[in-house]
Formats: structure tokens, sequence, C-alpha cells
């Protein structure tokens, strides 16, 4: 793995100023605390961590994207989040001391903002509400997993494929809300727990339906939102 940790010079802009834990600091908090945030750069494919490593701090993705997986003992990966800008990983390990039991890799070249436990809470007990930032994103990625559990024990791959593309930030055009896919469309089927075929041919389904339009680029345009909340079932 190639973890290069960055600059000291550039810690305040790349490491505190920008990442949603700690907007809510003033900026002489900020500051306070890039002096003990780490800015460090990963390439893609490095492993972050791996099950049971000793993972003893805390990583905030600033730029790029990193793949929370399990890989099954036949082989198969599984990833269970993707991690974009302001989200975070290694929060069992310092709340509950727990090993993790999934690998941590990124999917391209990015920074991140590493914090040692033992700064990471003084950092908490100083700034309470870092703390709270903190809980809030973990009840979030709680509520992400109950849903998504939700989707696969009772859903098909249809209404798991519309869940998706409707939250997913979109931009207004002539012709409806356009997506941009984030990922690959092997890493999308994992992600919602099909297979690249099978995932091509709800794509395609939806497609020849009228409910979307595939463009270049891996840009989706919701051509009838109705038709698309209804089978992700929000209407």
């Amino acid at each position: 793995m190639t973890m290069i940790e960055l600059p000291m010079a550039a810690q305040d802009d790349l490491c505190v100023a920008r990442v949603p834990l700690f907007q809510g600091l003033t900026h002489e908090e900020q500051v306070e605390v890039a002096q003990v945030a780490r800015p460090t750069r990963v390439d893609k494919d490095d492993q972050v961590y791996a099950p049971g490593s000793d993972v003893s701090q805390l990583m905030v993705v600033h730029t790029g994207r990193v793949k929370i997986s399990r890989v099954s003992p036949d082989g198969h990966e599984q990833i269970v989040r993707v991690l974009g800008p302001g989200d975070f990983a290694g929060e069992s390990a310092f709340i509950s001391g727990a090993r993790p039991d999934h690998f941590a890799t990124a999917m391209e070249t990015g920074s991140m903002c590493v914090f040692r436990h033992a700064d990471l809470d003084r950092l908490l007990r100083e700034h309470p509400s870092v703390g709270l930032r903190l809980l809030q994103g973990v009840s979030r990625r709680l509520d992400e997993t109950e849903a998504r559990l939700a989707s696969v024990i009772s859903g098909d791959v249809s209404s798991r494929l519309a869940a998706y593309l409707v939250s997913l930030p979109a931009r207004h055009t002539g012709d409806g809300p356009t997506v941009t896919l984030p990922l690959a469309k092997k890493d999308i089927a994992s992600l919602l727990d099909t297979t690249p075929e099978s995932l091509s041919r709800q794509l395609r389904r939806l497609t020849d339906t009228g409910v979307i339009a595939q463009r270049p680029g891996g840009r989706v345009t919701i051509t009838d939102l109705d038709a698309l909340l209804e089978l992700a079932g929000e209407d």
C-alpha cells in the first residue's frame, strides 16, 4: 500500500476547512484541529486496511472514493458502501476497539485526513460539536444499512436499482433529471447485491419502457420520474 503523508503546510485547506465533520468550528478552531490532522494521499487500489487490522486512527475522505467491501469464502466481493468526500472510516475501532471485518480500498487516487485515536479523543472532549457530527454520520450510515437490508429482503433487483437511481444527485435538464453513475457497472451491481448481467438487463428494461434514457459518459436521464419512484417504493 502506498499512503503518502502530505506536507504539513497544506493541512488547513486539505484536511479541515472542507470536511463536514469540522464545518461547525470557527476558523481558529479549524486551524487547531489541522495541527493534529495528517493529510495522506492514497493511490488507486491501495488497501487502506484489511479485516483484522489494528486500526488506530480515524480516516476522513477529503478527495476520491474508498470502497468498503467483504469477500466471501468463494472469493466473491460484496461492496458494502462507497465513501466519498466527507465520509469516514475507522470509527468502530475508535468507539469500541473492534477490529474491522471488511476491506477499505481506494477506488481512485485521492487524499484523506488521518487522526490518531489519542488526538481524536482530545478533540472530541474540547469540541463536542465534532463528536455530534460523528454520531450523526454513524446514525445516517445505520439508517442506510437498514434501508438497504429491507430492500434486499423484500425487493427485487429492479426496485433496488430504482431506489439507487433516485438517491443519486440529479441535474435537471429539459428531458428530466439527469444523474451520473458514480461507479463502474460491476461495482454498482455488487453494491445492489446482484450481477453485472442482471444490472444490464434491468437498465435495458427501464430504457425500453421509457422510464430512463441512457446517455454517454455514464449519464442516465430519468424520463418518467413517477414510474421510477413507484418502482422504488417511494410513490
